[in-house]
Formats: structure tokens, sequence, C-alpha cells
């Protein structure tokens, strides 16, 4: 099995091809196709590269597939005998992407 553990906005993500992942919004168009190149680690029939931090002949090649909102957050907050309570919720946004392929670059 061919993976690949990538940083997508500062978050670690495993991305395996033809599989889909949420990861935070992207502010790109919806069938657009990006280069990931922070490469943390690659794996390949078993045999793992390192990178120290990052791998400089892997890409991932993406395609953001759709934007949506995950489930509501609560936030509640209260402070015991003084009357104080705060209700407030959120829902965040996240984008479906695809991983189309890995790019290796030869040295």
């Amino acid at each position: 099995m061919t993976y690949a553990i990538v940083n997508i906005q500062g978050f670690q993500f495993k991305l395996i091809e033809n599989k889909y992942v949420y990861v935070p919004h992207f502010s790109r168009k919806l069938g657009e196709k990006i280069l990931l190149n922070q490469v943390f680690l690659f794996s390949k029939k078993g045999v793992p590269l390192l990178g120290t931090p990052f791998l400089e002949n892997i890409q991932v090649k993406i395609e953001i597939l759709q934007h949506i909102k995950g489930n509501k957050i609560i936030i509640f907050k209260k402070k015991r005998r003084k009357g104080y309570q705060i209700k407030n919720g959120f829902r965040p946004f996240f984008s479906k992407i695809k991983v189309i392929s890995f790019l290796e670059k030869k040295i």
C-alpha cells in the first residue's frame, strides 16, 4: 500500500491514493487540482522514506471535490454561584479532497 503523511494548513493527514479526506477549508474552486509538496513521510511497498522535515522529491496531487460544513460544536461557559452562563456554537467549514496520485521526481 502506498501512502504519504502530508502537512495541510498546519495539520498532518495520512493520504492514500484514490481515497477521500476531509481537511480544513481550502479557499480554492471546486475541481481545482493542487500539488502538495510538504510531505513528511512516504511509504511505497512497505519501504518508508522519512523527510527532514520534508521530502524534496515527492509531491501529492489532489483535487477539491466539495466544500461542506461540519457538525455543530457547542461552547458552554459557566461560573458556579455567579449566575453566569454563556452558550455558543459554530459549524466549521471543511473541504473534501481526493488524492489523485503521488509524483516522484528522480534526483
